[in-house]
């Protein structure tokens, strides 16, 4: 059954901000602006907010005391950045490489998009990415078909870097392309991201993963059980603080209000913006774009 616009997410939603709590401010503020040429931009709420050209992508919050959660609990998967070209791509990558070889976690043709992958020095995972023309997404009615190919990183270096990327990488584009999270089950998270917060189911993958987004961009988020299936609730522990949602209008953010009311999710709506968690505690912030 097809779903109603009133059920939807508005179609040109965007990923915002994630914020990580932190244990080493030191060490993985090194990490954001040397491997992945981040720049600092702000200053907020105990730790750094930094970003590209003025668009902010990741906060460090100061988190001290706090536990790296193990591998099998549910939270992050990755935060994927975004690029706009390949050249651009390729000088991240480079330097991410450069930074630390060991961080390095592999790479992959999606047919939709290429990628390569890394971890950050507490754990939490980074996609770096760019976007095939949209024109060469192939779709099986509303699901986009996506596979993971290989993609050998030095032939794409070779192809793909240039003197120029690698000067301009600070000034170039980017931004939170998807986020990807760990949960305990499927189908407890296409009954929350789909049924009730109102993305669109794009991709699924042998029942343990699920790809959701608006206005049929390949995936704004996922949601996975490689790691974790079973995981209950998280505890307070170091990786994930909350990931941002972006949407146009205030009526975008009253209809996921009332969504989640109807569904008996909790919340907290100031107007513009609406806070609220997941069913395994991630947090979750939707607020209108500032104009």
């Amino acid at each position: 059954m097809t779903a109603s616009a009133q059920d939807l997410l508005p179609a040109d939603l965007a990923m915002g901000t994630v914020m990580l709590k932190v244990g080493d401010m030191r060490l993985m503020l090194d990490y954001y602006e040397r491997a992945l040429g981040l720049v600092p931009l702000t200053e907020t709420l105990g730790g750094p907010v930094l970003g590209r050209r003025g668009v902010p992508l990741v906060h460090l919050s100061q988190a001290a005391g706090l536990q790296i959660p193990s591998r099998g609990e549910a939270g992050l998967f990755h935060t994927a950045i975004l690029f706009e070209s390949r050249a651009d791509l390729a000088a991240t990558v480079a330097t991410a490489a450069q930074y630390d070889p060991r961080r390095y976690a592999g790479s992959a043709d999606h047919l939709v998009s290429e990628a390569f992958y890394f971890t950050d020095p507490e754990g939490n995972g980074v996609e770096l990415y760019v976007d095939k023309p949209r024109e060469t997404w192939r779709w099986d009615g509303d699901q986009v078909v996506m596979d993971s190919l290989p993609l050998p990183p030095q032939a794409f270096l070779t192809g793909n870097l240039t003197e120029e990327s690698v000067s301009g990488q600070r000034e170039a584009a980017a931004g939170v392309g998807h986020v990807h999270l760990q949960v305990g089950d499927v189908p407890t998270a296409q009954a929350f991201y789909v049924d009730t917060l109102g993305f669109e189911k794009t991709a699924g993958w042998h029942g343990q993963a699920l790809f959701v987004s608006a206005g049929r961009y390949h995936h704004h988020m996922a949601m996975n059980v490689w790691n974790s299936r079973g995981a209950g609730p998280r505890k307070e522990t170091l990786g994930l603080g909350e990931v941002l949602i972006h949407v146009p209008a205030e009526d975008d953010v009253l209809a996921a209000a009332d969504r989640l009311r109807a569904a008996g999710v909790g919340s907290h709506h100031t107007g513009a913006e609406l806070r609220f968690e997941d069913p395994w505690r991630n947090r979750i912030r939707m607020a209108v774009v500032a104009a």
